[in-house]
């Protein structure tokens, strides 16, 4: 892998880390209810972003899903790993809260990355699934 791939893989997960915690992170912890709670532009974002790294062929599919998806339960584990700090009884199901993030995260940027390659490989620039990045 190219060392301006891996940058902007990184770039792409800072990107999707951010745009879901940021409002999560603000919602009060008596509040949240997942998954609901995560629904909104931050999961829009993942989807983008998953597209937008196949369809112009700067990652491979599964480089494209891991990347946006596993955004999603980073953003959670920060948010249980400060809370736990300040009060060690407040996630007790955080392994139930990472486990719906991870099919939440999932699901999301597996259908922009398939909508990415599916558009990629209608343009012409790499085939469908597994295109490596030149």
């Amino acid at each position: 892998m190219r060392g301006a791939t891996r940058g902007w893989i990184a770039a792409a997960f800072v990107a999707c880390f951010l745009a879901v915690g940021l409002p999560y992170w603000r919602i009060p912890y008596h509040a949240v209810s997942l998954p609901s709670s995560l629904w909104g532009a931050g999961l829009v974002a993942v989807g983008l972003v998953a597209l937008l790294l196949r369809a112009s062929r700067t990652a491979t599919f599964w480089q494209a899903t891991l990347a946006a998806g596993a955004a999603v339960p980073a953003a959670i584990c920060a948010r249980v790993s400060v809370e736990t700090g300040r009060d060690p009884t407040s996630h007790n199901l955080w392994p139930f809260e990472v486990a719906i993030a991870l099919g939440v995260g999932g699901c999301c940027s597996l259908a922009g990355a398939l909508a990415g390659s599916a558009l990629a490989w209608w343009t012409g620039r790499s085939s469908p699934v597994s295109g490596s990045p030149s």
